[in-house]
């Protein structure tokens, strides 16, 4: 999608928004997962619509607090906080290790809340076993992937906050407790989750009913080379990172 298009889809959303209008449509570290969007937020709503519009990809590179209209939504940025997690596969073993810059951007809309953790220069090296996708169901490859193979992902979190859990802290860092980033202390979805919003024990009560990440490796005897680890809302996973 050029510039001049994504601006204009964006345009579109941002005017959608303020006349009211709506459209819904393994991951590195673990969540629970909410297939049916039907019980959303109308800012959730808002939220899916601009990822409709922009795409997955777009969505989980931009700067998202220039998307909705700050007349009605307020946004707040955090990060970015450099992370690494290991990266579990549809057969639950650990396939690779990550390491990327962790982004939350917040949203807050006449007291509904919302929050996007967005994974950006993103980065993975295998560990020898049974590759992200050898357990999906549909197809079932049972693929293996060898290890050292390095690639590149991007991806995101949106995390919707019960309404009677409100922001407890504005503190910078990723954790507002203490008052510590990395690299002082790992930075987790939870540390950021947990300490920004006193009530929340992610992922039991603020959880993830929307995510998506997409990985490439190049050559390096591959024989699949993407994997898409989504929710079902955005299509489910597809595809796999294996040597055989």
């Amino acid at each position: 999608m050029t510039f001049r298009r994504l601006s204009f889809a964006i345009f579109l959303v941002v005017l959608s928004l303020a006349f009211g209008v709506s459209r819904a449509a393994g991951a590195p570290e673990a969540q629970n997962t909410v297939s049916s969007v039907s019980t959303a937020t109308q800012l959730l709503s808002n939220i899916l619509s601009i990822v409709n519009t922009i795409g997955d990809d777009n969505f989980a590179t931009a700067d998202l607090t220039t998307l909705l209209d700050p007349s009605s939504t307020s946004a707040q940025h955090y990060g970015p906080y450099a992370s690494g997690t290991p990266d579990s596969g549809t057969c639950g073993n650990d396939w690779a290790n990550d390491a990327y810059q962790r982004h939350f951007t917040i949203f807050n809309r006449a007291g509904s809340v919302v929050v996007v953790e967005q994974f950006k220069e993103a980065t993975f090296t295998t560990i020898a076993g049974p590759s992200p996708g050898a357990c999906e169901t549909t197809p079932f490859t049972g693929g293996l992937v060898a290890a050292g193979v390095t690639g590149n992902f991007h991806g995101y979190f949106i995390i919707q906050i019960p309404t009677l859990i409100g922001q407890s802290s504005t503190d910078p860092n990723c954790d507002a407790i203490t008052g510590m980033s990395p690299p002082a202390e790992p930075c987790f979805t939870s540390t950021f989750i947990d300490s920004h919003f006193l009530g929340c024990a992610y992922p039991t009560n603020c959880q993830v009913p929307t995510f998506l990440f997409n990985y490439d490796a190049v050559d390096q005897g591959l024989i699949e080379h993407h994997w898409k680890n989504a929710s079902t809302d955005r299509g489910g996973n597809l595809g796999d990172i294996r040597s055989t």
